[in-house]
């Protein structure tokens, strides 16, 4: 499907005209999705989290900064992926988007894809880009959270809440497009089956025209880029009895695109070549397939005490097939170089939990407890071969390599094995003060060695009046490091000791608006130890030239504030700011140095606005300041701010509750540098149309 520009623009002016010609006969919507909900709603503002206590737990119980961003938000923004749902948090900051996969940072830490993301509190490996349809909340644990999770980063956590199963009927049809042509269908449905048995499924088919170009083969036409994927969601509810509840569910996605690897930079931190060229040849794609298969079982063991089991397996098999161009410089006066390779990749990740949670009084006063342990089994397998390296004019791709794999069909594999156990206790002094102290203990067991960790954390809390809540805390993260394997390196075959984080923050949450809006501020303090160093010999001792010591340190510290909710009885909005300071303190050239993609300041909002109940108009704008592109921090890209806004309208047709919306992204056409380093930078899209249906059955 190819729409043009002007019959886009004249779609969007007839979205934005249309409320002022129906409104007076127009019935009040109640959609879940992209649909405006009367003044009584306030689906802006989610008072709870379910990751970060491993429990569904008050945001004002919780000493610790969380932000959720629930799917009402996201679907108004028309987000088709986890980066556009993310921007509403300013502490998290894109990086590359290469290979069909999304990178994130938080508080300027790289979130690992094998040990940054949950899915309902399971690990995930995201090594794709996550669907976000299927979806129900977005929840930024931010800071340590490994005496909860075990091995992960010190900035935080991304926890994904799938959608449950519905007692009521619900089937809703969606459909969005953009000026590019790209196409999106969506089907939501849940209800009851029996009694005891209740189901939501979801099904996505999208199919996306991004606008960069490749460099076209001899004799053709220029091609955009390309992204085809299904999606398919299904989760049951069945009640064994009426204290055992049983959670099936199940997704697969099958997900084609081809390979963009982003813009170059040169020294100068200017752009090489146009903001449309691919250096990346047209043939050259990945090819996903994933599915998940979990289940949880909750036992309501007395009205005090719950028992919760849960199990995960998640199979991701990859076809790669890369043109792999390699940086240069002078790439539009001399060309530049790929090395083709086919690779197939074999991700295995399998979770297990149970957790008990009781609640008590003891010594005058409460408890809630949480003991609990769970394991990961991942695995992984690679088969790879390459082709010949060619050098490669711009403006003209080179047609694709006859590559075989001939006799080799020999699999690198690695894998290991991780438990953990866990105590937590939120202890209720008085009515304003609590206590939260857990402790962990972990093993991960590998061919090269094993790695164990203990992990605490400590909160406290004071609330002087029931909205508000001042807090405190310790925690501390890990994350293993295997061990050394060059043999030009002093060092080598040492086994490494995890790299270890530590947090301290204080806070504070408050509620105004009769509960209705959420003020919330944060000052963190995080510093990794046993951070890897090479050092260099001054002396090589034969062709050993170098050492390797644990013996760096990675220091941020920062700021956050926070808003979400209700203003007035026809505004929303969602909001936040960070203040981040990271330097490394290393005996080596990064010495003082800042993290690639860690601005200074950063910051995001986003508002509706309820001309009627079944109109309304939304306005958002997203800062990012100057960051740098390379480690050695000469080169930088530029702040910039991006302004967005949308409208809506809801009526009713024979009993069916419609929806369309219009929104505009990048409304001035702002030229950025987006994620990523000077070798794979993404940009920023210029003005961006898009146009969604909503129907509601």
């Amino acid at each position: 499907m190819s729409l043009k520009f002007s019959t886009l623009s004249l779609a969007v002016v007839a979205a934005l005209q249309s409320p002022l010609a129906l409104a007076d006969d127009a019935s009040h919507g109640d959609m879940e999705r992209i649909e405006v909900r009367g003044r009584s709603f306030n689906e802006y503002k989610v008072g709870a989290a379910n990751g970060a206590m491993r429990g569904d737990m008050s945001l004002l119980e919780t000493p610790q900064s969380v932000n959720v961003i629930p799917d009402f938000v996201t679907d108004e923004q028309l987000a088709t992926n986890l980066a556009e749902v993310l921007v509403n948090d300013s502490s998290i900051t894109a990086g590359t988007q290469r290979w069909n996969r999304q990178v994130f940072s938080l508080r300027g830490f790289e979130l690992d894809s094998g040990s940054g993301y949950l899915a309902n509190g399971h690990q995930l490996f995201a090594h794709y880009v996550l669907p976000i349809e299927i979806l129900s909340q977005v929840e930024v644990l931010k800071g340590p959270s490994s005496m909860l999770y075990g091995q992960s980063g010190p900035g935080g956590l991304v926890n994904m809440v799938t959608k449950k199963p519905t007692f009521d009927r619900l089937f809703e049809l969606g459909f969005d497009t953009d000026e590019e042509g790209s196409t999106r269908f969506q089907l939501d449905a849940g209800g009851a089956l029996t009694d005891s048995l209740r189901y939501r499924a979801v099904a996505v088919k999208q199919d996306t025209e991004y606008w960069r170009s490749y460099s076209p083969l001899a004799g053709e036409s220029a091609e955009q880029q390309e992204r085809d994927r299904w999606l398919g969601f299904i989760a049951l509810d069945y009640d064994i009895s009426d204290n055992v509840l049983l959670s099936v569910r199940y997704d697969r996605t099958e997900d084609k695109a081809g390979i963009d690897v982003g813009g170059w930079l040169d020294k100068d931190g200017h752009l090489i070549g146009s903001r449309e060229q691919i250096w990346d040849m047209p043939w050259a794609f990945t090819d996903n397939s994933i599915t998940n298969l979990g289940a949880d079982l909750a036992w309501q063991l007395s009205d005090n005490w719950k028992l919760k089991v849960g199990y995960n397996d998640q199979q991701f098999n990859r076809q790669r097939f890369d043109s792999a161009p390699r940086y240069n410089t002078d790439a539009m006066s001399t060309g530049y170089q790929i090395s083709p390779f086919d690779r197939f990749d074999d991700w295995s990740h399998k979770t297990a939990y149970v957790d008990l949670n009781g609640e008590f009084e003891l010594a005058g006063m409460e408890h809630k407890l949480l003991i609990g342990a769970n394991k990961l089994d991942y695995g992984y397998a690679q088969l790879r071969t390459s082709g010949a390296r060619q050098n490669v004019m711009p403006g003209v791709a080179l047609p694709r390599p006859d590559i075989s794999y001939k006799d080799d069909t020999s699999w690198s594999t690695s894998g290991y094995e991780f438990y953990g156990v866990y105590l937590q206790d939120l202890i209720s002094i008085n009515d304003r003060w609590k206590v939260l102290a857990g402790v962990r203990f972990d093993e991960q067991k590998e061919d090269s060695g094993n790695d164990n960790a203990v992990s605490p954390k400590f909160g406290l809390i004071w609330q002087p009046q029931q909205d508000l809540s001042l807090y405190a805390n310790y925690s501390r993260s890990f994350v293993p490091q295997g061990k050394i394997n060059d043999e030009n390196d002093l060092s080598n075959d040492m086994e490494l000791d995890p790299e270890f984080g530590t947090q301290y923050e204080l806070g504070a949450k408050w509620e105004l608006m009769n509960g209705g809006l959420l003020l919330t501020g944060a000052l963190f303090d995080i510093e990794i130890d046993n951070r890897i160093v090479v050092h260099t010999l001054d002396v090589p001792v034969g062709d050993i030239t170098k050492v390797t010591r644990q013996d760096g340190i990675q220091h941020h510290k920062g700021m956050e504030l926070g808003a979400q909710g209700q203003v007035s009885d026809s505004l929303f909005l969602t909001a936040s700011m960070m203040y981040l300071d990271a330097e490394y303190k290393t005996a080596d050239s990064l010495n003082g140095k800042t993290p690639i993609d860690a601005p200074e300041w950063s910051a995001n909002i986003w508002s509706r606005y309820e001309v009627t109940d079944n109109f309304a108009v939304n306005l958002g704008a997203v800062y990012v300041g100057e960051r740098f592109a390379d480690t050695p921090n000469s080169i930088s890209k530029d702040g910039y701010v991006r302004f967005d806004m949308g409208a809506a309208y809801t009526f009713d047709i024979g009993g069916s509750e419609i929806g369309i919306r219009a929104n505009v992204r990048n409304l001035f056409d702002t030229e950025y540098l987006d994620g990523g380093n000077y070798q794979m930078v993404t940009l920023g899209q210029g003005r961006h149309f898009s146009l969604a249906l909503n129907a509601k059955f």
